[in-house]
């Protein structure tokens, strides 16, 4: 009898996790197909907006600037730099192979994305905890370093698929290659392989080696850390792991890698960097404030005055005490910098001690005390008692370590005495006078304490000089610049205006200050400064040699020097008078050689024959400048309380150079003897060829309502 069939189980009778898992499935298939046509859709839509070939070959990366000189000179080029375009069959086979495989071996084989290199990424985060390895083609390179940046996110990995796959179904591999290799980026500002190759051999990338190849090749990785110019054995220790890879791929045969000597390759040397870069690093920052144009090229066009750079940096390098820095900026009338140099050696340090060092600028400062005391009613013919001050305390002392009594402003300021410029501090007010400085452009922190007269607060070059600088614009602000016209695609983006509208002082006072200034230079402390022609300067030297200062102006031309060791440690020798002075004289005479000299409407006299002065003088001597501790009291180098410094006659001493010819002590109170100047004391003093007639000397600045027009 036969067996009825077993009865079919219904639907119903199915396990519950089959019907999940087909229910899972099918959804998943539906998503797959779903994300499919997504991506297969978004490739042709970046594929349709991607730009043509030649429109990604004429395409930058990255911003070019011009920098020019005030002569029109390029002086620096920076931003990419870019060699020759190769075509894909004159790139080198050595180097395509290079690239390759070293890069991405299945470059001819995958669609943009290759899976096995996202999954070997993959595996090396897993094991590692972090991202080592990227798995990008060189066509996702390509794509990130054209249309997008370097973040790693998924988002920005997401969009790099995307427009790899595009750039894959519109261009050839060839193209790609030939777009990648002209474009990538090999450090140094390098883009494409002719710019490297010129860059680090010398030659263009047509005559490639195959180690130069490999060292290329090498670079795109890390180009910062491999950079034959940055770190040498790096780059050749990545040139053999390329040439290893390549004779895994079978691109050379293992004996062509074995003869193949990275590290024999000729680097080409370094160019050269000069003191310009000095002010270019100075200047370029500033076009962030002055435009706002970041892609298209730039032309930017400044005020350096290449033969006064060369002088400028000529004088530093020469006068420089050895062991010591030095620092000069030059100004024009308007502001101009003319010339700029931040260090003895800018590849040895890049560091602008013209811009970014404080120091104390010792009795420079005093610029502002007698601006202060003169718009406070004082004049040059003014008269103060050169004798003993205390001031809460502290007792300055002059450095000729004596008391010459009764003394005019201009006598005083020609020689630097300590005790009365702290006589006018105290009468305007210590606040008055850093007011004073702060209105002249002082831009770092100044202290009110008593000490403040003779330079204890920190100040940079480029300020002292601007200070100056207003002085010698008849009391209108004079505020530096650097960069006077900027063009993009010849278009002009931006146009320097100068402001003449800030006046500081009355004309009146800025002309008695020149008075007085000019004098420091004829017969005080500045007399190393003289060029021939009239000059108004000021010296300025710190406690134990450690800064030496000259500030001046002549013909339209402001100039600053600095000198002193970075750490701050004393100079034997060094005085403003002396190798500062004297790098401003050397400058200066190149610098106004071809302009029309010209006349301070002032009137120089003599300071008063019993300060006939001696040879240590005329360079300047250290103005027993002190520090403000953490309490603001003024203390002396060392440590000491300043009060108990000067009460105990400690100090820096240097013996007379003419200590035969005493000069007798003064009575502070004894009115001053009878003056008997003669001709040959006159000659003397000055420095004058007495077969030369001295300049007449011209009407006395009138008060305040005579306001004459001056140089």
């Amino acid at each position: 009898m036969a067996r009825a069939p077993a009865p079919r189980s219904s639907p119903a009778a199915r396990p519950a996790w089959r019907r999940r898992l087909s229910i899972t499935l099918k959804v998943l298939i539906g998503l797959g197909v779903l994300a499919l046509g997504a991506l297969v859709t978004a490739v042709y839509i970046a594929k349709a907006q991607l730009p043509s070939f030649e429109d990604l070959k004429s395409s930058p990366n990255g911003q070019m600037i011009r920098v020019h000189a005030a002569d029109g000179t390029v002086i620096v080029s920076i931003g990419p730099s870019y060699g020759d375009w190769l075509p894909f069959d004159r790139i080198p086979a050595v180097m395509r192979s290079a690239t390759i495989s070293v890069e991405d071996k299945r470059f001819y084989s995958h669609l943009g994305v290759d899976p096995i290199g996202v999954a070997r990424s993959v595996k090396v985060r897993y094991d590692r905890g972090r991202w080592v390895q990227g798995g990008s083609t060189i066509t996702q390179q390509l794509a990130r370093n054209v249309f997008l940046n370097n973040q790693k996110k998924f988002g920005r990995k997401f969009r790099e698929w995307i427009l790899a796959l595009a750039m894959e179904r519109k261009f050839s591999k060839s193209e790609i290659l030939e777009l990648y290799l002209n474009k990538v980026y090999y450090g140094g500002g390098a883009y494409g392989i002719d710019a490297a190759a010129r860059k680090f051999f010398g030659h263009g990338a047509n005559d490639l080696t195959l180690s130069e190849a490999a060292i290329i090749a090498g670079l795109v990785k890390a180009p910062s850390n491999y950079s034959p110019t940055a770190d040498a054995q790096a780059a050749v220790d990545r040139a053999g792991v390329v040439l290893r890879v390549m004779a895994e791929n079978g691109d050379i045969s293992p004996t062509e890698a074995a003869e193949a000597s990275p590290q024999e390759v000729k680097l080409a040397p370094e160019p050269r960097q000069n003191s310009v870069r000095y002010f270019t690093d100075w200047a370029l920052p500033q076009l962030e404030m002055l435009i706002d144009e970041t892609e298209k090229p730039l032309e930017v066009w400044t005020t350096l005055d290449l033969s006064m750079q060369r002088a400028a940096d000529a004088a530093v390098r020469k006068n420089s005490p050895a062991g010591a820095q030095g620092a000069l900026v030059a100004l024009d009338r308007d502001g101009a910098v003319r010339a700029m140099v931040g260090g003895k050696d800018y590849v040895s340090s890049i560091y602008n001690r013209a811009t970014q060092a404080q120091r104390q600028p010792g009795s420079a400062f005093k610029l502002f005390v007698y601006l202060a005391a003169l718009e406070a009613g004082k004049t040059p013919e003014s008269t103060e008692v050169d004798g003993p001050v205390s001031i809460n305390g502290w007792s300055p002392r002059n450095s000729s370590r004596r008391f010459s009594g009764t003394v005019t402003l201009r006598t005083a300021f020609a020689y630097s005495l300590n005790t009365v410029a702290a006589k006018l501090g105290q009468m305007v007010g210590f606040t008055t006078v850093a007011d004073m400085a702060r209105r002249f452009g002082i831009s770092s922190t100044i202290n009110t304490q008593p000490s403040m007269v003779l330079g204890t607060s920190e100040v940079r070059l480029i300020d002292m000089t601007r200070a100056f600088a207003s002085v010698a614009n008849k009391g209108v602000a004079v505020t530096p610049f650097g960069i006077t016209k900027v063009t993009a695609n010849n278009e002009v983006i931006f146009n320097h205006e100068v402001d003449r509208s800030r006046v500081l002082v009355a004309p009146y006072v800025a002309a008695q200050m020149t008075d007085l200034l000019q004098t420091a230079v004829n017969t005080g402390t500045g007399r190393a400064a003289q060029i021939g022609r009239p000059v108004a300067g000021k010296t300025g030297t710190t406690s134990a040699s450690k800064d030496g200062w000259f500030l001046g102006f002549s013909s339209g031309i402001t100039t600053g020097v600095w000198m002193g060791r970075d750490d701050a440690k004393p100079i034997a020798g060094l005085q403003g008078g002396t190798a500062p002075a004297r790098a401003f004289a050397q400058f200066m005479t190149a610098a106004v050689a071809k302009r029309p000299i010209e006349q301070f409407e002032t009137e120089v006299t003599l300071p008063e024959w019993q300060l006939e002065p001696d040879e240590q003088s005329y360079f300047g001597e250290p103005d027993d400048a002190v520090f403000v501790d953490e309490n603001g009291d003024p203390v002396a180098a060392g440590g000491v309380p300043a009060q108990e410094t000067y009460e105990a006659g400690q100090g820096v001493e240097r013996p007379s150079a003419r200590s035969e010819r005493p000069v007798p002590e003064v009575d502070p109170g004894a009115p001053p003897p009878e003056q008997q100047l003669n001709q040959d004391w006159i000659d003397r003093v000055t420095g004058r060829d007495p077969r030369q007639a001295p300049p007449p000397n011209q009407p006395r600045n009138q008060p305040p309502e005579d306001e004459r027009p001056y140089q």
